[in-house]
């Protein structure tokens, strides 16, 4: 390493790059903070700061929020002017040319939430979930123009709890992140960068409404799978009798049952059992259109519906 640590641009917008840019910050002295813009939110649609920026401003730290990268001269001019030796980026949400990348003595380093080349993309996170991932990670990468297809600087696994929601999962990530981030950045010079292999990559597009809804055909734990990916958005849900019915709380219930799939098969105290292509799922709390959660047996009774009744 050189004799002084190197000084950081951070860039990152959302409440899952907070405590990373503290891990940084609170070891390398961060020279400049990028997040994006404000952005109109709530039914009022005030203007609100990303929580990166939010936390900058707090904090005292030089902060821009550029509309627009490419051709940016401004902006690169204020980044090399910042006198970064290195920026970091962390879900900061857009493509950063590659005038920018050559910025910073050492370029840029991302943190992605995957064990890359597996699961680029913007949605690591819920596509692991999604496909009953086991297992996931954390890479530290020198970024290049291309989508997470830089280098590898360092890689650390992580086991998924089977219960785990994309939520939960985000926060196990999260503090992998920071702690590996830090240790990149301590080792800048003897770090030994490893091209990805392309054959083994697969991709994590951004989720869309759609990746919510109920395909009663697949297994239970296909759907439960799918229901932990999409838990903070869009959610899973399905229809009933024509409307809408958000599933808040499930769980797979593995064996034979009879019934066909999205039929409903038994009610108890604890919840709704619907069959599927395979197994059943056992539905706990619901979310019918334009009203509360409620427990999955008091919409059951409050439908007037019989057994055998079906969803989708």
């Amino acid at each position: 390493m050189s004799e002084a640590p190197p000084r950081v641009a951070f860039f990152g917008s959302p409440e899952f790059a907070v405590p990373v840019l503290d891990a940084v910050r609170a070891h390398f002295e961060v020279v400049l903070v990028v997040a994006q813009p404000d952005k109109p939110v709530g039914r009022g649609l005030k203007l609100s700061a990303p929580p990166v920026a939010a936390h900058a401003a707090a904090l005292g730290l030089p902060l821009a929020q550029p509309t627009r990268l490419k051709n940016n001269t401004d902006f690169a001019a204020q980044l090399g002017a910042s006198g970064a030796d290195v920026a970091v980026t962390c879900a900061y949400g857009k493509i950063l040319p590659a005038s920018l990348l050559a910025v910073p003595r050492f370029g840029f380093l991302n943190t992605h939430t995957s064990l890359l080349p597996r699961y680029r993309g913007a949605a690591p996170i819920q596509w692991a979930l999604i496909r009953g991932e086991s297992t996931t990670g954390t890479t530290i990468m020198q970024t290049d123009p291309g989508m997470d297809t830089g280098p590898i600087l360092l890689q650390e696994e992580l086991s998924i709890a089977p219960e785990w929601t994309a939520p939960e999962l985000a926060n196990a990530l999260q503090a992998q992140a920071a702690r590996l981030i830090v240790q990149a950045l301590s080792s800048l010079e003897t770090l030994t960068p490893q091209p990805q292999n392309e054959v083994d990559a697969t991709h994590a597009p951004m989720l869309s409404k759609a990746d919510g809804e109920v395909a009663w055909h697949d297994s239970a734990q296909t759907i439960y799978n799918r229901y932990r990916g999409v838990y903070a958005w869009p959610q899973t849900s399905t229809t009933f009798a024509g409307r809408r019915v958000k599933l808040s709380v499930v769980r797979p219930l593995p064996g034979h049952f009879e019934g066909q799939p999205g039929e409903i098969i038994a009610v108890s105290r604890e919840g709704v059992t619907v069959a599927c292509g395979q197994g059943a799922l056992e539905l706990l709390t619901v979310q019918p259109e334009s009203k509360k959660p409620m427990p999955a047996p008091d919409w059951w009774r409050g439908t007037g519906q019989t057994l055998g009744a079906r969803f989708g």
